[in-house]
């Protein structure tokens, strides 16, 4: 049954997901408590939808008191994106995860599917999603091989991992509700029962905007933040001040992952999207992140840049005629992921509330009040 065109199921989502993104926004960002990270100025969302076209959909699931996991879908843009695929990089940081589709990216440079962000134990969920959505569209009923990226982080101290709880419904969930604008950050979607530092971790997203003189660009970032390290904010010690960081006597471990999405409008390529992507890894170093031996690290980068689309259905030996910036051109928008980034896994912390889950074990949230006192201290803001 539909209401004004819509299907009851959409609708709820809907409406769940908006209810989240004023939860989120209520918590405040980093900005919002007057931590200004790196120098360049952010988009209008502060978020990787500043970069025009791209979509983020979360589907969270909150069930009893064991289930605490969700789904969040990344959409580089409106169309069909198996007949326009869009320039692509990937860039392991540490590779102890299971990211589908990496070697198809890696291979042709490009992507050809939406981003489906979800726990370890989903991923094969995520790709029956991601194909159940491809084979639907209009355009692909002779399409018989879809190149799935799927990216996960471990949720199993707080979700109850092993029950698999997300479905092929969840995933469309998620890609279906996906919307530009402002998106919700901490315990939504595929953060809802991350753990970051040693304390609540979740979905955290920002954006930075090039001067018109460096080009006027945007770079866009996402992250999904489950991993340890001794946490740094706009290089204040905050971890070793609070007395909890790994290896302490508070934080036994630094295991844990980071999926980190870079978007771009510049018109880059493959070989520079993976330049881009790698200096994200140093954007996750600067919040004290160290890539553990038990974590999985992972860059997806890509541009939306339109000329630069590659049509699945390119005639046979037509050149194919690209955009690309030199790279003496490139600097800047190193500078930025590197700051987006940074900014994005703080902003997952400040959005974070505590949560108990499995086996009630609970993950208290950044204290904000704390650090904030911290941050004075070191002169980092007023």
């Amino acid at each position: 049954m539909k209401e004004g065109g819509i299907p009851f199921k959409i609708l709820f989502y809907l409406t769940l997901s908006m209810g989240m993104i004023n939860q989120s926004m209520a918590q405040g960002r980093a900005r919002d408590f007057g931590i200004r990270i790196g120098i360049l100025p952010t988009g209008s969302q502060n978020a990787i939808t500043d970069v025009a076209g791209i979509k983020v959909g979360h589907h969270t699931k909150i069930e009893g008191t064991n289930i605490r996991t969700g789904v969040t879908a990344i959409l580089p843009h409106e169309g069909n994106l198996f007949q326009e695929k869009v320039p692509a990089a990937v860039f392991v940081g540490n590779g102890f995860g299971k990211l589908a589709g990496v070697t198809q990216i890696e291979e042709l440079g490009n992507l050809e599917s939406p981003i489906i962000l979800t726990n370890t134990l989903s991923v094969a969920a995520g790709i029956t999603g991601i194909v159940s959505y491809t084979l639907s569209q209009p355009g692909n009923e002779n399409v018989q091989s879809v190149n799935a990226v799927v990216g996960e982080t471990n949720d199993g101290y707080l979700n109850d991992i092993r029950g698999r709880h997300i479905t092929e419904a969840d995933i469309l969930a998620a890609i279906h509700t996906a919307s530009s604008g402002p998106i919700a950050e901490g315990n939504v979607g595929a953060g809802t029962g991350t753990v970051c530092f040693g304390f609540k971790g979740g979905i955290g997203t920002a954006s930075r905007q090039l001067p018109a003189s460096l080009g006027g660009y945007t770079v866009g970032v996402l992250v999904q933040s489950n991993f340890g390290g001794v946490l740094q904010i706009d290089g204040v010690p905050v971890g070793v001040e609070l007395g909890q960081y790994s290896f302490s006597e508070h934080i036994t471990s630094a295991d844990g992952s980071c999926m980190i999405i870079v978007a771009t409008d510049a018109p880059v390529l493959e070989r520079n999207l993976k330049r881009m992507a790698q200096r994200a890894m140093m954007g996750l170093a600067k919040t004290g992140g160290i890539a553990s031996n038990g974590s999985g690290d992972y860059v997806i980068a890509f541009s939306t840049f339109g000329k630069n689309r590659i049509s699945h259905q390119n005639p046979p030996l037509k050149a194919l005629h690209h955009e690309e910036l030199a790279n003496e051109d490139m600097s800047a928008l190193f500078l930025a992921v590197i700051e987006a980034t940074e900014e994005a896994i703080i902003n997952s912390l400040f959005a974070a509330q505590d949560m108990e889950g499995k086996d009630g074990r609970k993950i208290y949230a950044l204290p904000k009040e704390k650090v904030l006192e911290i941050m004075r201290k070191y002169g980092r803001i007023e």
